[in-house]
């Protein structure tokens, strides 16, 4: 059974108990100050978030069991993390995400059938960043992200966009990465540049347990937030099924890096209910045991619990679950009308300008697609 490598000194930021009840944990203190932001709108708008991302995320896998994609990568147990870690930027602020993080590019204004047509492999990249709330391309190739995030950090202190002491306009970075993630070399050097640079930015590295087959105790001696220490970069652990917490610490760190203060560092202890992807098989690796006692853990249980505390109605809770059911299922709808893009699309923009090699082989495809027409091979 994996670890879940919790501090044995007990530093791990908590606001909500796996119960539903506030009740912070002694290392909570100086981050409970940022709830008084929130209001009971942002409080339903988390869970509504959370519910949605996870009926969206159901149905998002059956279309791929069914052949409507070529792979889908599930966000199941997550949404904690991603949900408040979002809510926490502000509209100037650049999101680098990993290829998991479907509500943070839902909340930044992202269609998520835009995730469903990457996936499908009938579009480049996805979508444009700056017309989604600076919510950058799903990354596949572990870790690259991260320099990609420490490299526009250092572009921003290179613009004067940052650090100028007008909280509306300063701008920072959050990254998003995993447990694997962490193991791979350019997820240490981004860190390397971070610090030196002290750049305007956040890591927030959800450890999900499982690099794929290899749980977080092989890839890691000690809890992974302990690492920022060796680069000089201050860190906290969360846990990550506690949405408030999630806010809560990304809300404060964000500030400082806007503020000048250098990057910072967060782990968020979540779990991967699911698959890695629907190309894997949790079941050759993972004990029942160990899912069971996550599942247990679930943040949107956990939260649903708090706000019926708080008052929130059953209808309010009806009417989310109606609404999620509506989403996952226009997203279905939408998804199957998806069509495959003109070929030029392959060639156009391998060069600036037109190119005698690249028009020989747009040539030769249209040629070779044209020998099958009339039933002749």
């Amino acid at each position: 059974m994996a670890a879940t490598q919790n501090d044995a000194s007990g530093s791990t930021v908590q606001l909500l108990s796996p119960e539903g009840t506030l009740q912070a944990s002694a290392a909570a203190d100086e981050f409970l100050p940022f709830l008084d932001r929130l209001d009971d709108d942002d409080y339903r708008r988390f869970y509504r978030d959370m519910a949605v991302v996870r009926r969206f995320d159901i149905e998002a896998a059956n279309l791929q069991r069914q052949g409507q994609l070529a792979l889908w990568v599930p966000s199941h147990g997550q949404e904690a993390a991603q949900v408040g870690s979002a809510y926490a930027t502000r509209p100037q602020d650049h999101i680098f995400p990993s290829y998991r993080e479907h509500v943070v590019g839902m909340i930044r204004g992202l269609d998520l059938v835009d995730v469903l047509r990457m996936l499908r492999g009938v579009t480049l990249g996805g979508w444009v960043p700056e017309e989604h709330g600076n919510f950058h391309l799903y990354t596949l190739v572990l870790a690259s992200q991260t320099l990609h995030a420490t490299g526009y950090a250092m572009g921003m202190q290179l613009d004067g966009t940052t650090a100028t002491g007008d909280p509306d306009t300063d701008e920072a970075v959050i990254v998003y990465y995993g447990d694997g993630a962490s193991s791979e070399g350019e997820a240490n050097e981004a860190l390397v540049y971070a610090a030196s640079y002290q750049t305007p930015q956040v890591f927030f590295l959800q450890n999900n347990h499982w690099a794929i087959s290899v749980p977080v105790t092989r890839q890691s001696r000690t809890p992974l937030y302990l690492r920022a220490a060796g680069f000089g970069m201050p860190s906290t652990q969360i846990d990550g099924n506690d949405v408030l917490a999630s806010y809560a610490v990304s809300a404060k760190s964000l500030d400082d890096a806007r503020a000048g203060k250098g990057p910072a560092f967060i782990e968020a202890l979540t779990y991967r209910v699911g698959a890695h992807t629907t190309a894997d098989d949790p079941t050759k690796y993972r004990t029942d045991d160990e899912l069971a006692s996550w599942v247990a853990r679930d943040p949107i249980v956990r939260f649903r619990t708090y706000l019926q505390g708080q008052g929130a109605s059953q209808q309010f809770f009806d009417d989310v679950e109606a609404e999620a059911a509506d989403f996952a299922a226009d997203a279905r709808r939408r998804a199957l009308t998806i069509e495959g893009p003109d070929t030029d699309v392959i060639f156009d923009h391998v060069y600036a300008g037109p190119h005698p090699r690249i028009e020989e082989q747009k040539a030769w495809l249209e040629r070779y697609e044209a020998s099958f027409e009339g039933g002749h091979a």
